[in-house]
């Protein structure tokens, strides 16, 4: 299975039932655990719509991590898709993102670590995600921690 095959599969397989601000709080803090036991610079954020319901930077992350995270999120908002899915639609066809998406890299990156919020039967509510690490890293840890999430939901 091809990297943009993986990203796919995932997005269809991690929804939410339902998703609130209490859903929100509690998924924010599962991510906020599993950063603090593995020591993990990151700053995390998880939104619904264009508000943040939870935002949390760890030691080692700076003011530019909080950028990245919008950056990345506004990417998830305009296509759906994870932030991580969109760069590597860009490059698997050959393009680069910042210059072929024609949006403004300072307001847009198609950089891993964003994840599409998806309720069963609505649709794209929000976004998950984080900022700190490689964004590979970034990406697989936001997966990891929705998958461990989801199941004990």
């Amino acid at each position: 299975m091809s990297l943009l095959e993986t990203l796919v599969e995932q997005e269809s397989r991690l929804v939410f039932t339902s998703f609130d601000n209490e859903v929100a709080l509690a998924l924010g803090a599962f991510l906020l655990d599993a950063a603090r036991e593995r020591a993990l610079p990151v700053t995390i954020s998880v939104r619904r719509g264009q508000q943040r319901l939870f935002h949390a930077a760890l030691p080692g992350t700076s003011a530019d991590n909080d950028e990245w995270i919008d950056r990345k999120s506004r990417v998830v908002d305009r296509y759906g898709q994870s932030s991580y899915r969109v760069g590597e639609s860009f490059r698997a066809s050959g393009k680069s993102f910042d210059v072929d998406s024609r949006l403004d890299p300072d307001r847009y990156a198609a950089h891993g670590g964003v994840f599409p919020v998806n309720v069963a039967g609505v649709g794209l509510v929000g976004t998950v995600g984080v900022s700190g690490l490689p964004q590979a890293e970034d990406h697989a840890f936001v997966v990891e921690q929705l998958e461990k999430f989801l199941t004990n939901a």
